[in-house]
């Protein structure tokens, strides 16, 4: 839920309560989240991020389910977050994928033409909800995969 929005004191205290029992080791799991719980990028999709970040033919967005409070970390820790011609994070909108409300807010947001857009997500439900919306999407399974994909459509 705190990648719709809810506040991370609020999911802790929520568990501390369910579970006073292992109130430290809730306690302790946004206390040490940059450190040991923000895992690395995958380079092979970074590789392809950036063939079309250098094609002046592309924009390109990020529509991505994080919490407002720790997405900042990301963007500290991954310099590619820069590249993006703007980027939605579904807990500064208080809604996050599948809902179909923040396709449509991403689109009207940055001006994207569905019929010319391109959606690639890691989560089978997500591209679902993508083409519910009218956008042509990618199941990503790996940068490999990803890449015969786009060359299949002819990108």
């Amino acid at each position: 839920q705190q990648d719709g929005g809810r506040s991370l004191e609020e999911a802790t205290k929520l568990l501390v309560d369910q579970h006073p029992e292992y109130s430290t080791e809730i306690e302790a799991f946004y206390g040490r989240w940059e450190e040991e719980m923000l895992g690395g990028a995958l380079q092979g999709t970074v590789d392809v991020l950036k063939s079309f970040i250098d094609n002046p033919d592309y924009k390109v967005f990020a529509l991505t389910n994080w919490s407002a409070e720790t997405f900042p970390f990301a963007r500290k820790k991954f310099p590619f977050l820069k590249w993006f011609d703007g980027i939605l994070v579904s807990g500064e909108e208080n809604m996050k994928k599948p809902d179909q409300a923040i396709y449509e807010l991403i689109l009207s947001r940055y001006d994207i033409n569905k019929d010319c857009a391109l959606f690639i997500d890691d989560s089978q439900r997500n591209v679902e909800a993508a083409v519910k919306t009218g956008i042509k999407s990618i199941h990503f399974q790996s940068p490999a995969q990803l890449e015969n994909s786009l060359k299949n459509m002819g990108i």
